[in-house]
């Protein structure tokens, strides 16, 4: 009756929390008297008026008590499990602990109940965590506690733990007489000792659990009578409280419904005609836009996924065909210089030299080739070397005489002799230029003559503006085809199997005449031969030069004698290595593979370790790792063929201290070996 009167006038006062907690009050009442679905309906009735206020304590006493119905009351345990787990957000929002551990405790009471045992253990620690600090507040739950650890070491198959626990909530439940857990713990009780086998005092269990059940629905039964004649006033009472909520919210829908009307009869009568007719112009606009745009979309995806997965195939093919160019090229190099260093006649040969040359410049083409987006995207830097225009065109013309003497073909140089001696530029971007133009013009000639000329066109400050043309008297080509020879992998008047080649060569020229913020130009005609033409300004400065040319070749390795294992598949790659290893007086260990770096890193201590990354069994990557879980912190610098910046971060996370990429100059290595060691010394 209490109730009912304070429901009423909460709901003349327009108070949502009181109106909830009435709610929640009468829903009580009725679980008390085992109505379990009017208490459900009255319980979502005030949780309904709860949601709209900022009381989370009530939130969770009132999903708390839905919970407890679903999962004891009704056995519908997943959904009772939902609402207690809503109870616990809210009780953890309000840091409720008392809140926690009781709705902890039915949680993983319902996952035991239907057999989830995994699911409920986590709750079940919790509790046993934390009890000992709640107990005083908590003292109801330590027979439930007590049973449901049972529970979960019976179904562990730790027994001993699991009797133990059982025997504790019988002895607590006797004790504190509460009959309803004890009857559930000789249940459960009953059914772990029947799996076990123990058959009589399984029995024995089971019959304490049906006589305490009896004495329990006898009590029920005597309060289930009296509360027939309750039951009646009660619907009454619902009825009564159904007509005022009814009244009320007609009463307010009809005030707010007046004033609606009201405002959109004044507004709408202006604006009615020219609404409607903007809206059906607008919609036909609409849909005929959205159908465009829908078609648009779906080409522009599906060319957009083409456009990604050709560009991730594209940029795989280029470095795994550049880190294979590299390796043996890394060979070339090292041999070549090995001859030079071992047959000291064999300096002045234009032959070795030239070897050495084209090895450079097909080693620069590769990693154009493989940076080819960069250099599109105008992210490559160019360098500022000293150099002779006449000594870098002559190098070109010895490195490609077997080309001209292959097509009965004389190259004639033309420099300028008012260029000065040095210059400043990059000269291996302008050797590459002409390295293409040059062996085009080679291979589209036959019988006949191809000047390279270079000329000084003006001076500017120390602007050098060098004007370049390369002239044959070769095939030609055709005026339909100039504009397309400068694209990627185009090659026109290509018959069969002649004039070979990727297709690239032109178009690097051209992106890297842009770097230099310069054009080419051609003149050509069929049958009487192509001139290529274009001009780069070089700085010319004395002062900059000498600092240039002091710099160069400047002895970075140290008097001290280093022993290095190098850990190389390779045997031209270990061959080369070593030598130039040994040539800077230092010791070298060799190894095939990572296995036998790590066998003899454990026999012996070294000052570096110089690490190929592809290796077989085990590579290098993986090797670093192994190494520095050994807790062995000697230097470990990679040497590769795989562009740096495709490695540089597995090479870190790996463990490895930097990172060189082959082919390399010795100075090079050694600068960074002595960088490394004196590094990890002062770390040391």
């Amino acid at each position: 009756m209490i109730a009912r009167i304070a429901l009423h006038n909460a709901i003349t006062i327009e108070n949502d929390s009181l109106i909830a907690i009435s709610y929640n009050c009468i829903a009580l009442n009725y679980y008390e008297l085992s109505e379990n679905d009017k208490a459900i309906f009255y319980y979502n009735k005030g949780l309904t008026y709860a949601d709209k206020i900022a009381n989370d304590k009530l939130k969770n006493r009132i999903n708390n008590n839905l919970g407890n119905i679903y999962c004891f009351n009704k056995k519908q345990i997943k959904t009772g499990i939902n609402y207690y787990k809503k109870s616990l957000e809210y009780s953890t929002k309000k840091a409720d602990s008392i809140s926690i551990v009781l709705t902890k405790l039915n949680i993983a009471w319902a996952y035991f109940d239907i057999g989830k045992f995994k699911e409920g253990f986590p709750y079940l620690e919790f509790i046993n965590k934390y009890y000992p600090k709640f107990g005083k507040e908590v003292a109801s739950t330590i027979v439930p506690l007590n049973m449901l650890n049972g529970m979960y070491f019976g179904y562990a198959g730790e027994n001993e733990k699991a009797n133990s626990y059982f025997l504790n909530a019988i002895q607590l439940g006797n004790k504190v007489k509460d009959k309803e857990n004890l009857s559930y713990t000789h249940q459960e009780y009953s059914k772990f000792l029947f799996k076990k086998g123990d058959y009589k005092n399984a029995y024995e269990n089971l019959s304490l659990y049906n006589k305490i059940t009896e004495e329990l629905y006898n009590q029920e039964k005597l309060k289930k009578a009296n509360v027939v004649g309750i039951n009646l006033e009660l619907d009454e009472y619902k009825r009564t409280i159904d007509k005022i909520e009814l009244e009320k919210n007609l009463q307010a829908r009809s005030l707010k419904q007046s004033k609606i009307i009201l405002a959109l009869f004044i507004i709408g009568l202006l604006v009615l005609l020219l609404l409607f007719y903007s809206l059906y112009k607008n919609n036909n606009f609409k849909k005929k836009v959205n159908k465009e745009l829908i078609i648009a979309n779906e080409k522009l995806q599906i060319s957009k996924e083409k456009a990604e997965e050709a560009s991730q195939l594209k940029t795989q093919f280029v470095s795994t065909i550049s880190h294979e160019l590299r390796t043996p090229l890394y060979g070339v190099i090292g041999i070549t210089n090995m001859l030079l260093d071992e047959h000291k006649e064999l300096i002045g040969s234009p032959h070795l030299s030239s070897l050495k040359f084209s090895a450079r410049y097909l080693l620069s083409l590769v990693n154009d080739i493989l940076h080819i987006n960069k250099i599109e995207e105008n992210r490559i830097v160019l360098e500022n070397l000293t150099f002779n225009v006449s000594d870098e065109i002559n190098s070109i013309k010895n490195s490609l005489s077997f080309i001209a003497q292959n097509n009965n073909n004389k190259i004639k140089v033309i420099i300028d002799p008012k260029i000065p001696e040095f210059l400043i530029g990059d000269k291996l971007r302008l050797s590459q230029i002409l390295m293409n133009l040059v062996s085009n013009a080679l291979k589209f000639t036959k019988n006949g003559e191809v000047i390279i000329t270079a000329n000084l066109l003006k001076v500017e400050d120390e602007s050098h503006f060098i004007d370049f043309k390369i002239k044959d008297n070769g095939i030609g080509i055709a005026s339909t085809d100039q504009d397309k020879i400068f694209e990627k992998f185009v090659q026109v008047g290509k018959k069969e199997n002649d004039y070979q080649g990727t297709g690239l060569g032109l178009a690097i020229v051209k992106r890297l005449l842009e770097l230099f913020k310069s054009e080419i130009s051609l003149d050509s005609k069929i049958g009487e031969g192509t001139t290529f033409k274009f001009t780069i300004a070089f700085e010319y400065d004395p002062y900059k030069t000498n600092e240039i040319i002091n710099n160069i070749n400047v002895d970075l390795s140290s008097s001290q004698i280093f022993k290095i294992l190098v850990v190389e598949d390779n045997k031209i790659n270990q061959t080369v290595t070593k030598k130039i290893i040994l040539n800077n007086n230092c010791s070298c260990v060799l190894v095939d593979d990572g296995f036998q770096a790590l066998e003899i890193l454990n026999k012996e201590n070294f000052d570096v370790v110089l690490m190929d990354i592809n290796m077989p069994k085990m590579n290098g990557f993986e090797t670093t790792r192994k190494i520095r879980l050994k807790g062995i912190q000697t230097p470990v610098i990679a040497l590769t063929a795989f562009a740096k910046d495709e490695i540089t971060e597995e090479a870190i996370s790996a463990g490895m201290n930097d990172i060189i990429i082959k082919p390399f100059e010795p100075v090079k290595l050694f600068q960074v070996i002595n960088d490394q060691i004196n590094k990890a010394r002062n770390a040391g």
